[in-house]
């Protein structure tokens, strides 16, 4: 298996032709002049559309088969790379067990931090990134620094730093006339499209009052092994330092957050809230919280109350749901209730199978090179990913926090553009009884 260190030569373009392409927003239409022939994006067509995977574990894997699963046209996975081999055999089996019509690998599998740019230097014209949100920003700039249209699991990045490279990133895309889908994929859902867009046209009246949970029993614990040097073992157990995952209220609850600034159309401009770790208290369980109560403030004047909690045993509940002079909606079930609470419509959409959000986004994206036209995610994504980042810096400092100062803060988790190895030194390293540095609610913490 070739290593990070064999870069094969990015080889040119098979198509003989350019398409003037509009930028494709999340709605479906096409915003702003189409753009000159030297920054356009490439008309598919029916051509083959070669695709690299960077980042081999569950949701990496679960989005390279739903790309190729898609119809139009040929899909080929054409490279991959992942800090460990076992995650990218892993992927590597069950994709081609799946569509083993569609791997066109040869030797282009790589391991390794730097393995990435490898799949940036090979033909793949699109690339699907699904690392460990800390890495994002690098990737994404990698890859758009290489010319390649882009997917990118949410959230984008793991603090303001670097949120606003994505956006900076963003826009040199934009400007290359290169696609970027993220992976907020209830934008996609045709049920959740037909809610909010009733809820927009004014169905409960003027929205005053919203609230979005992602409440559950939590994720994986990977026990430490003798053999694993520090870093080694924070990458195996990302979910639990926020240098990787941002904390569930950014990992994981932003695909609600995300929700209400759609249908709201802009981002909160101020958070306060309150959070901390009431079981998740182990020396296994990293930094992040188990539990996080934030209150949003939109310029509008409308409020959200945001929760996301990790606890078994406790009632689940993932949703949102919005309240409007006329009614109110549970957005996740596609029902609107009069001010009575009286059913008023109800969606009879029934998704089939393999029709969900997850798969929709990937329909959506590839549609739309095949039509010379590109999605532009980008910006929405970063904004949500943000929302979510004020909340944490809201609960891990119990003060208000204004967007503003949130979005220009030069706190930075970690500089992943500095790991090469897993013989480098972790951003944050454990005290003498193996326990890391926790925020405090109150004090003066850099960890926000």
């Amino acid at each position: 298996m070739p290593t990070q260190s064999t870069l094969p030569t990015q080889t040119p373009s098979r198509r003989g032709f350019l398409k003037g392409g509009g930028m494709m927003l999340a709605g479906g239409a096409i915003a702003g002049a189409e753009l000159g022939v030297a920054r356009a994006a490439h008309a598919f067509g029916s051509d083959a559309i070669r695709i690299g995977l960077v980042g081999c574990g569950k949701r990496g894997t679960e989005a390279a088969i739903d790309a190729l699963s898609t119809h139009g046209g040929e899909v080929k996975l054409v490279a991959m790379a992942d800090v460990f081999e076992n995650n990218l055999q892993s992927a590597y089996r069950s994709i081609k067990g799946r569509y083993a019509s569609c791997v066109d690998l040869e030797d282009r599998r790589f391991v390794g931090l730097d393995g990435y740019k490898n799949v940036m230097a090979s033909d793949a014209d699109v690339l699907i990134l699904a690392t460990p949100p800390g890495f994002r920003p690098l990737h994404f700039e990698a890859a758009v620094q290489a010319g390649k249209h882009v997917f990118m699991e949410k959230p984008v990045a793991t603090d303001a730093v670097g949120v606003r490279r994505v956006l900076a990133t963003n826009q040199v895309a934009i400007e290359k006339g290169l696609s970027v889908a993220v992976g907020l994929q209830r934008r996609h859902e045709v049920r959740y499209r037909e809610c909010v867009k009733r809820i927009q046209d004014g169905a409960i009246g003027d929205v005053v009052f919203a609230r979005a949970y992602w409440n559950g029993a939590g994720v994986w614990v990977r026990p430490r092994t003798e053999e694993q040097t520090e870093l080694e073992y924070q990458l195996r157990n990302w979910y639990y330092f926020n240098w990787l995952s941002g904390d569930h209220i950014v990992e994981q609850h932003v695909h609600n957050l995300d929700v209400i600034n759609w249908l709201l159309g802009s981002h909160p401009i101020e958070a306060q809230g309150q959070g901390g770790r009431q079981l998740r208290d182990g020396i296994d369980h990293g930094q992040i919280f188990d539990h996080h109560m934030v209150e949003y403030h939109y310029a509008s004047g409308v409020r959200m109350l945001s929760q996301c909690r990790h606890m078994k045993g406790c009632r689940t509940m993932i949703g949102e749901f919005v309240h409007g002079t006329l009614g109110s909606a549970d957005i996740a079930n596609a029902i609107l209730h009069d001010s009575r609470g009286n059913v008023v419509w109800q969606s009879d959409v029934t998704p089939r199978r393999g029709q969900n959000g997850y798969s929709q986004q990937h329909v959506d994206w590839f549609a739309a090179l095949r039509r010379g036209e590109t999605l532009s995610e980008g910006e929405y994504g970063a904004h949500s990913t943000m929302t979510a980042i004020m909340g944490r810096m809201a609960t891990y400092s119990g003060k208000v926090v204004c967007w503003d100062d949130a979005i220009n803060s030069n706190i930075e988790l970690a500089d992943t553009a500095a790991l090469h190895s897993l013989a480098d030194a972790a951003p944050v390293v454990p005290d003498a009884d193996g326990r890391y540095p926790i925020p405090v609610p109150g004090s003066k913490t850099k960890n926000v």
